[in-house]
């Protein structure tokens, strides 16, 4: 049965009743209150979910256009992990199936997009174009929000309200956590450079990826 969340420990008061108990003065580790997350206390479980996660999300990502699906699966797998619900991967796959058909549309559009920026950009450092750097500016500004929307999109996609509701969702996201967006376009700037360092490294990335998007939005409330 699912705890209450006023009924759940922070991580800091996690850490005191854990020293109370240890030290004598507080309760036993059975009579304290459980985690807030408990599937995160094992942190190497927890790196090699994410590890695992990645794995799968550049095997579904492979034609590009699927990514958000994978995506949006990925951060919801790992939810369940880091809470203790029902974390098996057959629900990973269903995710999946739900999500990839209409988030073709999502991830076509993504696509088309970038390339345009990333062409923006590459005219702009060419000196053809008048007003260059500022155009230039433009461009990553433009593939900064884009990964944005991306990234909060697939955090908040759900099958119940789908790929409409969850990008219509972005912008109050953003107004409501300026600092988590900002940490999110932090989280694709990571995602492309190391990417870009060495092509394999997209697998663990991304994974850390889903793990960011996750988490993110959780800081304000352990807070």
């Amino acid at each position: 049965m699912a705890v209450p969340e006023e009924m759940t420990l922070s991580r800091s008061q996690e850490r005191a009743a854990r020293r109370a108990a240890l030290s004598g003065s507080g309760p036993t580790r059975g009579e304290m209150l459980p985690a807030r997350f408990p599937g995160a206390g094992a942190k190497f479980a927890l790196f090699g979910e994410a590890m695992l996660i990645g794995l799968l999300i550049t095997l579904i990502a492979l034609p590009v256009i699927t990514l958000p699906a994978a995506l949006a699966a990925g951060v919801r797998h790992l939810r369940r992990f880091i809470a203790a619900e029902g974390s098996r991967l057959g629900l990973f796959w269903t995710d999946v199936k739900r999500a990839i058909l209409p988030g073709l549309v999502v991830g076509a559009a993504a696509l088309v997009l970038t390339l345009i920026l990333l062409l923006d950009v590459d005219l702009a450092r060419s000196g053809f174009l008048p007003g260059g750097p500022v155009i230039e500016v433009i461009g990553w500004a433009g593939l900064a929000a884009l990964s944005l929307a991306l990234l909060a999109s697939a955090g908040t996609w759900t099958p119940e309200i789908g790929w409409r509701g969850a990008l219509r969702a972005v912008p109050g996201l953003v107004r409501a956590d300026i600092a988590g967006a900002a940490y999110l376009v932090v989280t694709a700037v990571f995602v492309g450079a190391t990417t870009w360092a060495l092509v394999p490294l997209f697998i663990p990335a991304i994974g850390c990826a889903a793990l960011a998007v996750v988490s993110i939005p959780e800081r304000r409330r352990s807070r």
